[in-house]
């Protein structure tokens, strides 16, 4: 069984891969790593090392900060698995300045403030 993150990752990975053109196979050459491999990491099916983790970034020409910005998956705001939403949410957040985060918790106050006023 694998968890949120590891699928989150995952798909981020096969996004990366496919927005360079490339196919499992040719990631796999690249980075040296199985194609069977590969296709588990993208199913969220392997809990990767560190060490593999580089190869793919390096493999996919990326900096390692692109594999965890999981808010570029298509359709990430149609799921309905409440932990995936604020791990999607968190990923946003992760690389912004501390005042950026303080008025979007500002905002979300508000507008969670509004819906339980409407309730």
């Amino acid at each position: 069984m694998s968890s949120d993150f590891l699928k989150l990752v995952g798909e981020r990975i096969r996004t990366l891969r496919k927005e360079k053109g490339y196919t499992q196979e040719s990631l796999s050459e690249k980075s040296g790593i199985h194609v069977t491999y590969i296709s588990d990491i993208e199913r969220g099916e392997r809990n990767i090392s560190m060490e593999t983790l580089e190869k793919v970034i390096t493999a996919l020409d990326v900096n390692a900060v692109e594999v965890f910005r999981i808010e570029g998956i298509e359709g990430i705001e149609e799921r309905n698995e409440k932990k995936l939403l604020i791990e999607a949410f968190n990923s946003l957040l992760a690389g912004r300045k501390i005042e950026e985060v303080q008025m979007i918790l500002r905002l979300a106050k508000d507008v969670l403030g509004t819906f339980d006023k409407l309730n």
